[in-house]
């Protein structure tokens, strides 16, 4: 049978079957504790360091350094492939195996990503039908191949056409399609009338939809609300097409800030263009891009409101410019966005301006000098400080050492004291090199504490339903705190699944080496007091995350807009509210 075999149906599978038992078939285990214990069955050891758990559905060999779910298991010990130790374990269950896309069998799923997956097909369907939304994409130069490209599509203007396809609406509201009605029993479309655009994952699966009005609704744009499956700060518009479009790796990505500058953008050839979904540019977003592509290229407006976005990109980049890495900001005439700028000039004049688009550290200095006066002592010293900051997020590298070099000559100090000014450089740890460090790190504390948090979850994985405000738990400056905010999600959306699922979803990635090595570590606490723990760490990452936008807002040489002042004041209202909890 032909076909790649579903997520879902291998975490069911992990779900359905018990690793003491597999392991018990091919290993000789004793009670230890929580957990069963035996001789290494990978090396020839004299001494038991073999240990399996039954909470977690893991096994851990401290003698070989094997560790895993029983899939893993199966392909260490009975050297099996990856497809034959599901079939292993699927054929133990009596289970017929799905396949996406075989020929001999249509596969059904039943979840949140069946009802996106309706809808998409649904919304492409009714865009045939809708001339008023044909003639809007033809005003706007789409033409129908690039509308199949995106998948573009139509809602048509109605409380319930949506919802009628979905007898039991669960798995849509789920997805954030429907709305539960206030009061009564039912549901109602949440988009109605709007130009509908999938937005995908990497693997092409549509997680959510933005959608543009056609009437006078106040909402020009509207996105699928906070999902298990959608984050607007970690997902990006257009990155699964221009993925498909590149015959090889990608030369840079372009970041954008609406559907419809992608959607153009491509038509015109120009299919290195990605968006941030309403939202600002996150730490997540830069991982994600860099991913991609080494070379990540912002494009603005040119006016204060289109500097102020590429300041706070800015912001987010300097972490990640290392080694190779780098970003550039292209800011774009009066009137223009990519939309209508690469309808006008074509895509050779348009990819001429991202080559000459402006480097990040040239950005850096041409806002901080607009702050002083180099023509006196006082204005120098105030760019040695106003640097300084921002220097510090740098990691250790050549484009530190020329901007260190750069600024001294502008400041005329010597190298020596500008990168004093910025030490202790503060260096963000990625999630997975957090997640493998040693518990006796001498880091601070509260840099260890959403590594103590994981591993609290993994052993009680339905203490993820206690948690909140997880946009805002992942983006803490703590290490570690995207992955913590990222395995609370996967727990939240699957309240059954154990460890070995988690394990099994980040299979193959550096997190989840990190996480399996996590996973092994002993702990020492129990019962109440993982909660206590747990809520206690996601308060304080929460008020670390709260305490870090109030000194973004706050920065030397800042005024606030009145949207700005409101925005801190909530800041403030959050941080009291978490200081007495």
């Amino acid at each position: 049978m032909t076909g790649r075999i579903p997520d879902s149906f291998i975490q069911d599978l992990l779900a359905r079957s018990d690793i003491v038992e597999i392991i018990g078939t091919r290993v000789e285990l004793k009670r230890a504790g929580k957990e069963l214990k035996g001789l290494s069955p990978f090396t020839h050891e004299k001494s038991p360091s073999f240990f399996v758990s039954p909470a977690k559905q893991m096994f851990f060999d401290f003698s070989s350094g094997k560790n895993g779910n029983a899939i893993g298991f199966l392909m260490e010990y009975d050297r099996l492939s990856f497809v034959e130790a599901v079939e292993e374990l699927a054929g133990r269950l009596g289970l017929e195996i799905p396949r996406e896309g075989g020929f001999s069998q249509r596969l059904v799923l039943d979840g949140p990503l069946d009802a996106l997956a309706a809808a998409e097909r649904y919304w492409r369907e009714q865009l045939k039908q809708a001339p008023a939304a044909v003639a809007y994409l033809k005003k706007r130069g789409v033409n129908g191949e690039t509308a199949k490209t995106f998948g573009l599509g139509y809602a048509p203007e109605s409380w319930d056409a949506l919802t009628r396809m979905f007898p039991d609406p669960k798995h849509a509201l789920e997805a954030g399609l429907l709305i539960e009605r206030e009061g009564r029993e039912g549901a109602y479309d949440r988009f109605r009338n709007r130009i509908m655009f999938p937005i995908r994952d990497t693997r092409g699966r549509v997680i959510g939809f933005g959608g543009r009005t056609l009437g006078n609704d106040p909402a020009k744009y509207l996105n699928s609300p906070e999902t298990p499956l959608f984050h607007k700060g970690r997902n990006l518009y257009g990155l699964y097409e221009a993925k498909q479009a590149a015959k090889s790796a990608l030369p840079y990505l372009i970041v954008v800030e609406g559907y419809m500058d992608v959607v153009m953008l491509a038509q015109h050839g120009v299919r290195e263009a990605v968006a941030t979904l309403g939202t600002a540019t996150t730490a997540e977003h830069l991982h994600l891009l860099f991913k991609q592509t080494n070379k990540v290229v912002f494009s603005f407006d040119g006016d204060r409101a289109g500097r102020s976005a590429a300041w706070r990109a800015l912001e987010q980049a300097l972490p990640e410019v290392h080694g190779v890495r780098e970003c550039r900001f292209l800011f774009l005439p009066d009137g223009h966005d990519p939309d209508s700028l690469v309808q006008e000039i074509g895509a050779e004049a348009f990819r001429a301006l991202v080559d000459g688009a402006l480097p990040l550290t040239a950005f850096l200095l041409q806002e901080l000098e607009k702050q002083v006066d180099l023509n006196s002592l006082e204005g120098r010293a105030k760019l040695a400080a106003l640097a300084q900051p921002h220097l510090a997020k740098l990691k250790e590298g050549p484009l530190r050492s020329l901007l260190t070099e750069e600024l001294a000559r502008r400041t005329r100090l010597s190298a020596a004291q500008v990168e004093r000014l910025a030490a202790p450089a503060a260096h963000p740890a990625s999630d997975s090199a957090a997640a493998a460090r040693p518990a006796s790190s001498r880091a601070d504390p509260a840099a260890r504490l959403p590594r103590r948090a994981l591993r609290i979850l993994l052993e009680a994985p339905a203490l993820a339903r206690q948690a909140q405000h997880l946009e805002q738990l992942a983006a803490s400056p703590a290490p570690g705190a995207a992955a913590l905010a990222e395995a609370i999600e996967f727990f939240q959306e699957h309240p059954d699944y154990k460890a070995s699922q988690l394990l099994q979803s980040w299979q193959g990635s550096p997190k989840g080496a990190a996480l399996a090595r996590l996973a092994a570590e002993p702990l020492d606490i129990d019962g109440p007091a993982l909660g206590n723990e747990f809520r206690e760490s996601l308060r304080r990452l929460r008020e670390r995350a709260v305490r870090a936008e109030m000194e973004k807002l706050v920065g030397p040489g800042r005024s606030l807009s009145l949207a700005e002042q409101q925005e801190l004041i909530g800041l403030q209202h959050q941080l009291s509210e978490l200081k007495t909890v």
